[in-house]
């Protein structure tokens, strides 16, 4: 049974990295996205073109770090590991390259409550996490710091991650992002858009809890 859980789990994280590329989200076989699993998780290879890729590809890793398969696993694992390991509600983790995103982590700007559905990531911003070369503890590190009470962050010179309860949800999360991050770079060349304030944003918040919780 776990062999073939594991199947359907490489299939379901080969499925949503074709279609993050295929929508823009990524490029190439830069960007990675896992899914929670028994034994730990299941998150794509390292280097591997994910057109060219097949479930056997996808590599199961354990929380330790040990590896099972045919590939060796993104050099990005750690940040997924503790996203895995310090946020339990958390089902499938994506990091990606997409274009707006990125230019803004390229700036070191975080993304600003100028329009309410960044409470989507579960706060009143989406910060940018410092800067720290890719695949180490220290940006895992800064990750985990910048996702402090968050679904999502940008990263520094580098991308976006975020993670949410399952594949479908992450993938929509990004895609999201993505789409703030967009019309914030172009409400920038118009002028400099009006923040909503903390209690407005706390009220989109609360908002959106009795949304996913009805009659609470």
């Amino acid at each position: 049974m776990m062999a073939e859980n594991s199947r359907k789990e490489q299939q379901a994280v080969l499925d949503i990295a074709l279609k993050m590329n295929s929508i823009g989200l990524n490029q190439g076989s830069s960007g990675n996205v896992s899914v929670r699993s028994e034994a730990g998780m299941v998150i794509t290879p390292s280097a591997l073109p994910y057109e060219q890729s097949t479930p056997d590809d996808i590599v199961l890793v354990a929380m330790n770090g040990r590896c099972s398969g045919i590939n060796t696993p993104s050099s990005e694992w750690r940040l997924h590991r503790d996203i895995y390991q310090n946020v339990p509600e958390a089902g499938a983790v994506l990091h990606v390259h997409p274009p707006w995103c990125t230019t803004l982590a390229c700036l070191d700007r975080e993304i600003p409550a100028f329009h309410y559905m960044i409470a989507l990531a579960g706060g009143n911003s989406i910060r940018c996490a410092a800067y720290a070369l890719f695949g180490t503890e220290q940006l895992s590190d800064n990750v985990m710091a910048a996702l402090d009470g968050r679904k999502a962050c940008l990263m520094s010179h580098h991308g976006m991650i975020c993670h949410a309860e399952n594949l479908d949800k992450v993938l929509a999360l990004a895609i999201e992002v993505e789409n703030l991050a967009r019309v914030y770079c172009q409400s920038l060349q118009i002028g400099t858009p009006k923040l909503l304030d903390d209690q407005q944003m706390e009220a989109v918040l609360q908002q959106f809890a009795s949304y996913r919780n009805p009659g609470s």
